[in-house]
């Protein structure tokens, strides 16, 4: 069972991504973005954040720490993807801007067409061996197809069929759940999975990480003076990443070849889940926050 898995690990990792996509978009429409046009400013903050503080904060925590090749690759994986629609949910949930959020997850879903295999090539070229070059146009494709084209065609089936689209983006996001927890139980079944790999300090630097990128969203949305609902929009797309897209990066840059061990590779996949596992911890401890401040 396991052997299959690995051998058809790429495709789940690219099927989950468009069930994650295809239920995002059934649950967008252009009318979301009206307001955010006529009101720039948080969407160019947002944008600001994503694109360029967070790959700049993961660049600091690479070069002045001493994290293992595969950690490192992780962390640079997390700060070259766009925010997820986990992020449009927690926004919702602390009282924030949520056309903001979603215009920012929508947004930087497009950019990454561009910005991700420019960000990655950055931060990792020094990691990978001599003969590693990065596939900018692999990953450019792999974007389109499993990311930019679901979103399209989810926003496609809310116009066409707006009765259906909100159970249809319910079964779209369970399916995608239910991809991630076959990776996880493979990868685990596969001894990849295993948290003894990763040595105390280098979790701690790991936390370190995502707690930088939570006080830092916090701060600069205020410098810039927005309102409190903006600021939980930003401090949220900030902090969860779209982990879905980086399960296919990890499987693109790091195909699995059955009976052979990648250490490396392994300790990518660590990061990632050990991030994802944090990220919910930290928007759910932004919820309560900003709920109690609202009141």
């Amino acid at each position: 069972m396991i052997q299959l898995y690995l051998e058809y690990e790429y495709w789940v990792a690219a099927v989950q991504l468009v069930l994650a996509m295809l239920g995002m978009g059934a649950g967008l429409q252009l009318a979301d973005f009206k307001k955010v046009v006529l009101h720039p400013k948080a969407v160019t903050v947002g944008l600001a954040m994503q694109l360029v503080v967070v790959p700049l904060i993961a660049l600091g925590f690479i070069t002045m720490t001493t994290l293992p090749p595969g950690m490192v690759i992780g962390i640079a994986i997390v700060a070259a993807i766009p925010g997820g629609t986990v992020s449009n949910i927690f926004t919702f949930m602390a009282r924030g801007n949520v056309p903001l959020s979603i215009s920012i997850t929508a947004l930087t879903s497009v950019a990454c067409l561009v910005t991700t295999p420019v960000i990655l090539d950055f931060l990792i070229s020094d990691y990978m061996t001599d003969k590693f070059s990065m596939p900018a146009t692999k990953v450019a494709i792999e974007i389109g197809l499993c990311l930019l084209l679901p979103l399209a065609l989810g926003m496609g089936i809310l116009q066409r069929f707006p009765h259906y689209a909100q159970r249809f983006s319910a079964l779209c996001v369970r399916g995608s759940l239910l991809g991630i927890v076959m990776i996880a139980l493979g990868s685990l079944g596969a001894g990849r999975l295993d948290v003894t790999q990763a040595a105390v300090d280098d979790l701690a630097v790991l936390i370190s990480f995502i707690i930088t990128l939570t006080l830092v969203g916090v701060w600069l949305t205020k410098v810039f003076g927005l309102k409190s609902a903006d600021n939980s929009a930003i401090e949220m797309e900030v902090v969860v990443r779209n982990i879905n897209l980086g399960l296919l990066l990890k499987v693109s840059l790091f195909p699995v070849a059955v009976g052979e061990i990648n250490s490396m590779a392994d300790m990518v996949l660590l990061t990632m889940f050990l991030y994802a596992a944090w990220q919910m911890a930290t928007g759910i401890f932004i919820i309560v926050w900003r709920r109690r401040r609202s009141l």
